[in-house]
């Protein structure tokens, strides 16, 4: 088997046959999210609370039963029985080097890598290594396991050097690895300049070619994968790359200004949204990834007899999505594969161990849309209308939008900063608190809820994702 390759607009195999990867991004495991797994606030954050209630050993092996059984064998058979042949492997700088010990590589950070890696290659799944978080935070949001809204990453040279270092050391570790598909150095950057990125992303291409001249680098645009317009000409000096955008839709979010009907004027902002993200790659004849996409999903302990109408009205969402994509013959990976219920194509049980022992802590997070993706503020809306109102009336209205702004509007900022930085902080502790007393075999059986065995599947997603895992327009 031979690596594959970007050949102008395709990906293509060694034959220069066009091969499409259809799949999911392995969120929440090597990079743990407040949403998909159920703790407040950063990864970095619940995993020292969680040492400093049950100790280091009692951490270390919830934390590293969790990453066993997140996915094993009965994942990858699942996902491949679908038609899917690509999975997105996010994960965190922080499992191959400390904070404390930096350009020490830990080598048990390859431990649960390898394993997902040679499990989906067994099933004939090719893999992207994505590196979602970066030290100091290559953007503003929580999943860089940063804990503020500061992109520092783009501030200090040492922080990239170490990126650089990383990539070094994952592309000596890969670089025979054909089921690998390549490498995604950086997830969402929000770099304020747009110049930064690209001299960076210019970096950690010769470093990766000076080791590895053969996996294809999928490179996100700046402002959470949706901005190439500052690229300028430096993709002239790239081989074997492909961009990746991220086309999320306001339709498939509680957010949404409107209910979806799939009229005419919502599918042609579906169109627009996703033509503008690579509307400059396109000029150019360059390679367009869609790393992540998709709607989120109601769930009955929350939006009760509702919940299927929503549903149902958010796989509307996705189907012309995809109509949009199979038309292009893009490539994609769908935001995820499994969750505690928000978006997931599997999710893991109400009965578990773990969504037991959390169920009360989880309708609380809800109530206070604590967690940044999908809120619904609506149950305290009211507590922070009034410092919104305060900061429209005393701030310029020429200073009110900050950057990343339009991603974030005035009051999405609001939101992350008290909502999401501050009250989550709050909640650490009690997250951890939940496992007081638990022995080792207890802590294994909560880790074990994230099994396969122990979820149950999306079938209006997965069979939607299925119907149109090989469906694209003629040559």
């Amino acid at each position: 088997m031979a690596y594959l390759k970007v050949s102008g607009t395709k990906i293509v195999d060694q034959n220069g046959a066009e091969v499409i990867l259809r799949g999911a991004g392995l969120g929440g495991w090597m990079n743990m999210e407040n949403f998909i797994s159920g703790y407040p606030g950063c990864e970095f954050q619940i995993r020292a609370a969680l040492a400093d209630v049950v100790g280091k050993e009692k951490s270390e092996l919830f934390f590293d039963k969790f990453l066993e059984y997140f996915f094993q064998d009965e994942d990858a058979a699942f996902f491949k029985s679908l038609g899917l042949n690509c999975i997105r492997l996010p994960f965190n700088y922080r499992h191959f080097e400390d904070d404390m010990n930096p350009r020490v590589l830990k080598p048990e950070g390859f431990k649960h890598l390898d394993r997902v890696i040679d499990l989906c290659s067994k099933h004939g799944i090719y893999t992207i290594l994505d590196l979602h978080t970066a030290p100091g935070g290559q953007n503003t949001d929580w999943h860089s396991d940063a804990g503020t809204h500061i992109a520092k990453f783009w501030e200090h040279k040492d922080f990239q050097d170490r990126v650089v270092w990383l990539w070094e050391e994952l592309a000596k570790h890969y670089e025979g690895n054909t089921w690998i598909a390549g490498y995604n150095p950086l997830n969402e950057p929000t770099d304020p300049y747009h110049t930064r990125v690209v001299d960076f992303y210019d970096r950690v291409y010769k470093a990766i070619r000076s080791i590895d001249p053969h996996h294809a680098l999928f490179l996100d645009g700046n402002t959470f994968a949706s901005d190439f317009s500052h690229f300028g000409d430096a993709y002239k000096g790239w081989e074997n790359v492909a961009y990746s955008i991220h086309d999320y839709s306001v339709f498939g979010f509680p957010s949404a200004p409107e209910q979806y009907v799939s009229s005419e004027t919502q599918l042609r902002r579906l169109r627009r949204s996703y033509e503008k993200k690579r509307q400059w790659l396109d000029e150019r004849g360059l390679c367009v990834w869609n790393g992540e996409w998709g709607p989120v999903y109601a769930r009955k302990e929350y939006e009760g007899e509702r919940t299927d109408a929503i549903n149902e009205e958010r796989y509307k969402v996705l189907k012309d999505q995809l109509e949009i994509y199979n038309k292009d013959r893009l490539s994609w990976s769908i935001w995820l594969y499994k969750d505690i219920g928000f978006q997931g194509m599997v999710y893991v049980s109400r009965e578990t161990p773990y969504m037991t022992l959390f169920k009360d802590f989880l309708a609380k997070k809800h109530r206070l849309a604590i967690d940044a993706w999908g809120a619904d503020d609506s149950q305290v809306r009211h507590i922070y209308e009034p410092l919104i109102d305060l900061i429209k009336k005393e701030v310029l209205p020429e200073h009110q939008n900050l950057y990343p702004a339009p991603v974030w509007k005035l009051s999405d900022r609001i939101g992350r900063l008290a909502r999401n930085i501050l009250v989550s902080e709050f909640l650490v502790k009690e997250w951890a608190e939940h496992f007081r007393g638990k022995s080792e075999q207890e802590i294994d059986e909560i880790a074990k809820s994230f099994a396969f065995s122990n979820c149950l599947h999306r079938d209006g997603l997965n069979k939607i994702l299925t119907d149109n895992a090989t469906l694209v327009a003629g040559k």
